[in-house]
């Protein structure tokens, strides 16, 4: 397979892609039939088509073809096959690739799956969404052709980024483009009810499962993401607020927000103009994400461009995008009002409090992550925003959510809203409160995130299950957990692990830079770790020193761990680290630098770490991810045509 039959193939996708997003739009307005139906075959097409692309442009990696330029660039003879595979999207041509292939599964699942809902609908989002691979056919065939020639043909090539050879790189960017580029398909449903004025009920509960799924894999997304930093980066560290896993993050929040809102609105009919506002920025921050990891104007292990022109491009792309959309919404404003009212106390109220806190935290980390980028572009200087600045203003807007989290399913549905039952508020409190008095007489020093994060964890974890007992208890077998609501509770469970791992870890953790010679031990979290000694390792690309470290607990042996030291076939230096993993507690050690290489004793710098509950930081994310795909899953989301004139009416509280 040839370069040049990659590129006719973008070619033809990127005309398909026209058609697509043009004719069925015309179709829809004009009322043919003919012009709408090209939708879906357009679609297929184009997938046809950028699956060869990607597929020449894998078989080139796989077979060392150092004709193409991005392939010298990003491999070399020594690299094993499998991160020859990961190098197809470890670099910014292939990453943009590997975005337009994951769109049209998208695309080509809705349209697969939607022959249920009004073909003028289906032609509007399969159209919205030919619009947006437009763009990026264009983007990657006129500015970033990952085909590109290289003569003469070098005997060998460059190497992939050293901490991109890691087994998540195989399935982090997939999984994360799926959360990212789902949310295309949200963005298309609010367009296409914008431009038919269907602003009822009936297409939020068409977009619902597509929402849901796209958040649960960008949750999956940024648990792995967060778990390839911690494992291969050495610092041992879960999370940095990075700019570009903050341009993850931001999506991610509104996408929390927007799931929320779209209940409301299909159940109720409220908050339509909050929904449709919604879906528009989920896929915007997935747009800016691109334009801040591609453009060149971050500096990270993520960014994968350095060329102003690409990112100029993906500015106008995201300002043609936001703009048009935000101005589609301004011109519908008069019709998308209304819904039934609430009250004070309602489940939608509680709804909306989050929503607000959610979507704030989103733009308190957008701001957090630009302000550096607007004072260099200003000449104010190096401006520097880190953990103490987001760690503070991020905890602080969570705890109205972490507080509301337990009772949102408790309230009714409407203006006839009730407080919970006060039995169960005692309940909680008293169960946190013994929880508080555990971890202060396990905790040393009283540390105060220990003592929260016990509290907030049993406070949703407990509130969660009590809810759970109580539809069992209420409600006939066969109704108590339908996929919704078991989604919800998973999801809801998720939050309380996911905290309790972030502030037991934090709090608790023990980290120790030392000096070592084989034969000493150092204690730390009461494990004793003996440093045996460094020897040399190879691997199929890399040459290092591997150490041996003999972990002990009263005198039992509980592990053998061996961090490394590689340095790769150009000349890149990369820490190892080793981790022992167990389910409250990691065991940790980096390999750093010798001391003197004259030294008679052999002595290494050294870092060790005891981390507890780390493991339950990404528990809690895979537990949302669930939550995201269980509520997919309900069979409400699956009626056929006949019923669609009911899908304005609310279901029963019950089903809630």
């Amino acid at each position: 397979m040839t370069p040049e039959l990659g590129q006719l193939a973008l070619i033809l996708a990127l005309l398909l892609a026209l058609a697509q997003g043009v004719l069925p739009l015309l179709g829809a307005w004009r009322g043919n039939g003919a012009l709408m139906a090209v939708a879906r075959p357009a679609a297929a097409g184009q997938a046809v088509f950028v699956a060869m692309a990607f597929g020449v442009l894998s078989w080139a990696f796989l077979h060392f073809d150092f004709s193409v330029r991005y392939v010298a660039d990003n491999s070399n003879l020594a690299l094993p096959w499998y991160y020859r595979l990961a190098a197809v999207w470890g670099a910014h041509e292939g990453s943009l690739l590997l975005w337009i292939f994951i769109l049209n599964l998208w695309t080509v699942a809705l349209a697969a799956f939607s022959r249920k809902l009004p073909d003028v609908f289906v032609a509007r989002v399969l159209g919205v969404l030919g619009l947006v691979a437009v763009g990026f056919l264009a983007f990657i065939v006129f500015t970033s052709n990952p085909f590109e020639r290289l003569l003469p043909m070098p005997p060998d090539g460059g190497d992939l980024n050293p901490v991109l050879q890691d087994p998540g790189m195989t399935f982090h960017p997939p999984v994360l483009y799926m959360g990212y580029v789902g949310f295309s398909v949200a963005f298309a449903f609010s367009i296409a009810a914008l431009l038919g004025g269907e602003l009822e009920q009936a297409w939020v509960r068409w977009a619902r499962p597509w929402t849901n799924v796209a958040w649960g894999f960008l949750s999956a997304g940024i648990v792995a993401g967060s778990w390839w930093a911690y494992a291969e980066l050495g610092w041992g560290g879960w999370w940095f607020w990075d700019p570009v896993e903050n341009a993850s993050f931001m999506p991610w929040l509104v996408g929390a927000a927007l799931i929320h809102a779209q209940a409301v609105t299909e159940k109720r009919g409220a908050l339509r103009a909050w929904t449709i506002l919604l879906s528009i920025f989920a896929f915007s921050l997935s747009l800016l994400g691109t334009f801040l990891v591609r453009s060149g104007v971050l500096t990270s292990v993520h960014a994968f461009a350095s060329d102003p022109k690409r990112g100029l491009f993906i500015l106008c792309f995201l300002a043609v995008v936001v703009g048009g959309s935000l101005l589609l919404y301004a011109l519908r404003a008069p019709k998308v009002a209304g819904g039934k009212p609430f009250g004070v106390v309602s489940r939608e109220t509680a709804i909306l409090i989050g929503n607000l806190m959610l979507t704030v935290a989103a733009a308190m980390v957008l701001l957090g992550t630009l302000f550096p980028l607007l004072g260099d572009a200003l000449n104010l200087g190096k401006i520097s925003v880190g953990p103490p600045y987001f760690g503070f203003l991020f905890t602080l807007l969570m705890i109205p959510i972490v507080l509301l989290l337990p009772f949102g399913p408790y309230l009714r549905w409407g203006d006839k809203g009730g407080l919970p039952p006060l039995k169960n508020v005692a309940v909680r409190a008293g169960l946190a409160a013994v929880a508080c008095a555990i971890a202060a007489a396990f905790a040393t020093g009283w540390e105060l995130k220990a003592i929260a994060g016990t509290a907030a964890a049993v406070w949703c974890c407990v509130g969660t299950l009590l809810y759970v007992i109580k539809r069992w208890r209420e409600m006939p077998a066969g109704r108590r957990y339908p996929a919704e609501m078991a989604g919800m509770l998973l999801a809801h469970f998720g939050v309380g692990v996911f905290l309790a791992g972030v502030l037991l870890t934090e709090a608790l953790s023990v980290e120790r830079d030392v000096r070592m010679a084989p034969g000493q031990t150092q204690s730390i979290g009461g494990y004793d770790f003996r440093f045996d000694g460094v020897h040399v390792a190879d691997g199929p690309n890399w040459q290092g020193d591997q150490g041996t470290v003999t972990v002990m607990r009263n005198g039992r042996e509980i592990a053998v761990m061996h961090p490394q030291k590689r340095t790769y076939t150009r000349g890149q230096v990369q820490t190892e680290s080793a981790i022992d993993a167990g389910v409250t507690r990691d065991l940790y050690v980096a390999l750093g630098e010798p001391m003197d290489r004259n030294d008679p004793e052999g002595a290494w710098a050294l870092r060790l770490y005891h981390k507890p509950f780390v493991r339950w930081i990404w528990a809690g994310g895979l537990l949302m991810m669930l939550g995201g795909f269980f509520s997919a899953a309900d069979k409400r989301f699956r009626l056929r045509r006949e019923a669609e004139a009911a899908l304005a009416a609310p279901v029963r509280e019950s089903h809630a």
